[in-house]
């Protein structure tokens, strides 16, 4: 109760006499029991004059307004349990809020928190509210943080919305949009439309041609925002993939993908739980996901995973070494691996394939005494587990005894064991004079072996490695990529979950691992990557496995080319001009962006245009600092109109082509 204790503090340096300061917290203590039923006491007029009194006086502060001028009553609850001087000065000043949200004790005036707190989040009350959840994040029932209950569900704030994510670049650190999955419906679904598409084109062994149509087999690589590249890919692939494997950003600061990698830890989650929502709807009832992450999100992650695929599907976690050798440099420990879950869409229908055996397995078979049921390995006669009545001594026809020696059992009974020795499945070693084994026939066993968890970098890999395979495709890949996969790692996750021909997708796509990887064991693949260096990195490499690039993996599967994949783009719009102002280079530049987006762009609702255009031409505009200048274009542009939606093809505002709408309607033709 953070209200008495500064009471408590209050009265600590306060010259009242005991008893009055006995009587003041006793009604403290009234007044915040009974301020759970004090709204009610207000009638409907009441409540909405006080309601309008302080959204009134909280609007005259600029941070508790939105860019729609809307109260954002969620960042205001959260500086009021702050008990911030911003809130706390704001509500003193006014009269009729004094007298609602404070209590007179002595010469101070106590914050009625509790009874804010309600007045703000009751139904009546959230109609432009962007999310219902506390103020924490933790494990919760009910919305209250973690108690003793078989079930528990993530809490954090912002879980009922939508984070569009649509950051482009590195440098470009935007304000992300939320949507109020219950209260901003329309927003959302326009969010969501099928998006126009454009540069479509083919790429294979003969190099890159204009696109003329789609097949049901094709390789996607996608350019565009994955959230709504997975929305716009539904109808056509929903059902159908049975592999997901990402390598999202993992909210560290500092990750190796030039994804805006700085979301706090409530968005991050918002962002991941939107994407999986979607990602499920497109696996088959075999398929499966695998999701890459490190310690700082892991926990947090596979509890949103249990949320979404359910608790049953859970396989297992993969434990990866990253790197090998020890960072003495390090602030507590060298950390040596990262994590990757995996989830089947339904644990019952998803059945992992078994590891090849390596040669190094297969040497264990041998047979030295010619059995034609060819070769062989041995194994021992006992087991340790059993019970003291299936013991027995045997004594074969050439003389050796045998007996499960103390503390295991027998694997077999006598009589088994008898037909064994008559089969010729027992070897006595060489000279015939060992301890009995029994002869296990690679023709006999399983012809693969199960997968471990632990997946070593001597096995699938490491950082190091993966780097070596980027610099042999791309001078400069150590800029982009600090921590890449190896194409070892994704072989196998790829060779656990898949067979030929199985769609194999990846909205992460990064430097084009998994579609490399998929290409080359022919597997079909889709790819989507909003970042800039798709072209450059993604797609030259994909080139490249097509001409037959020996790197990776290629030598191990005898690799040589071919094959074929499309690439295209989602159609963008308000994100054109966004790249204009990025390049912009002078003043002449921005003002010729300025006109442009002036007969072109779609600005946000809240912006005053007449006053803005003064500016420019008064020259107020031309007198702030260049990055200034590009801030204000880039803050006014609506961030819902990056994109073109199919379902607005044909509004001549929108400049769609000929080509595009044909290229377009084929893309959706045979999913709907």
């Amino acid at each position: 109760m953070r209200e008495l204790f500064v009471l408590v503090m209050y009265f600590r340096q306060s010259s009242a006499t005991a008893d009055d300061k006995t009587k003041s917290i006793t009604l403290f203590l009234y007044l915040r029991f009974k301020s759970l039923k004090a709204i009610k006491t207000l009638n409907e007029m009441e409540e909405q004059t006080l309601l309008e009194t302080l959204e009134a006086e909280l609007k005259k502060d600029i941070k508790f307004v939105d860019e729609n001028k809307k109260l954002k009553k969620w960042v205001v609850l959260e500086q009021a349990r702050q008990y911030s001087p911003d809130v706390i000065n704001i509500l003193l000043s006014n009269k009729t809020l004094k007298e609602h949200f404070f209590v007179k004790v002595q010469n101070a005036f106590i914050f009625k928190l509790e009874y804010f707190a309600i007045f703000l989040e009751q139904k009546n009350y959230l109609n432009d509210s962007y999310t219902r959840f506390r103020n924490k994040i933790g494990l919760s029932i009910d919305y209250k943080l973690l108690k003793q209950h078989n079930e528990v569900e993530l809490v954090f704030p912002f879980k009922d919305c939508v984070l569009e994510g649509g950051q482009t670049k590195d440098d470009e650190k935007r304000n992300e949009i939320f949507f109020n999955e219950t209260l901003a419906q329309d927003e959302i679904t326009q969010l969501f439309d099928g998006k126009v598409i454009t540069n479509a084109k083919r790429y294979d062994k003969d190099g890159e041609h204009k696109l003329e149509n789609f097949s049901d087999n094709d390789n996607l690589i996608i350019k565009g925002n994955n959230l709504l590249a997975l929305h716009s890919l539904k109808n056509k692939y929903a059902g159908k993939v049975k592999l997901i494997y990402i390598d999202p950003p993992y909210n560290t600061g500092k990750d190796s993908f030039n994804y805006n990698d700085s979301f706090n830890h409530s968005s991050w989650l918002v962002f991941m739980k939107n994407r999986l929502e979607i990602a499920k709807e497109f696996l088959r009832d075999d398929g499966c996901i695998f999701v890459q992450c490190d310690d700082n999100e892991q926990a947090y992650l596979k509890v949103l995973m249990d949320e979404i695929f359910g608790r049953e599907n859970f396989v297992a976690c993969f434990v990866w070494e990253k790197k090998g050798g020890r960072q003495n440099d390090a602030k507590w420990y060298s950390v040596n691996h990262e994590y990757i879950l995996n989830y089947a869409k339904q644990k019952n229908n998803f059945k992992p394939n078994l590891m090849q055996r390596s040669d190094e397995m297969l040497k264990q078979y041998k047979n030295p005494d010619n059995d034609p049921r060819g070769v062989w390995t041995s194994i021992t006669l006992q087991a340790k587990s059993g019970n003291e009545n299936m013991r027995y001594k045997i004594k074969f026809d050439n003389g050796i005894e045998w007996e499960a020696p103390n503390g295991t059992y027998p694997r077999f009974s006598r009589n088994n064991l008898e037909n064994l020795y008559k089969e010729n499945r027992l070897w006595f070693g060489e000279n015939g004079k060992n301890t009995p084994r029994l002869k296990k026939f690679l023709s006999e066993i399983k012809e693969g072996v199960t997968h471990n968890t632990l997946l070593f970098q001597t096995e699938v890999g490491n950082t190091q490695k993966a780097k070596q395979e980027m610099k042999s495709l791309f001078s400069n890949s150590d800029y982009i990529f600090t921590t890449p996969k190896p194409e070892a790692l994704l072989k196998r996750i790829i060779e656990i979950s898949t067979n030929e021909n199985d769609i194999v997708l990846d909205f992460f796509l990064g430097s084009g691992t998994t579609a490399a990887v998929a290409h080359k064991m022919n597997r079909r693949y889709i790819g989507i990557e909003q970042m800039n260096y798709i072209n450059t990195i993604a797609v030259e490499r994909l080139k490249k496995v097509i001409a037959g690039e020996q790197g990776g993996i290629s030598k191990a599967l005898n690799w040589n080319g071919g094959g074929s994949f499309v690439y295209l783009e989602l159609k963008k719009y308000n994100e054109e001009f966004l790249d204009l102002i990025k390049r912009a280079q002078t003043p002449e530049n921005i003002m010729n962006i300025w006109q442009k987006m002036k007969e072109k762009a779609f600005f946000k609702y809240s912006i005053d245009m007449k006053k803005l255009q003064e500016k420019m031409d008064n020259g107020e505009f031309a007198k702030l600092n260049w990055e200034k200048q590009k801030q204000i274009l880039r803050e006014i542009l609506d961030k819902n109109q990056l994109y073109v939606n199919r379902s607005d093809m044909n509004d001549e505002r929108f400049y769609i082509t000929e080509e595009e709408k044909q290229l377009t309607e084929l893309f959706y033709k045979k999913g709907e």
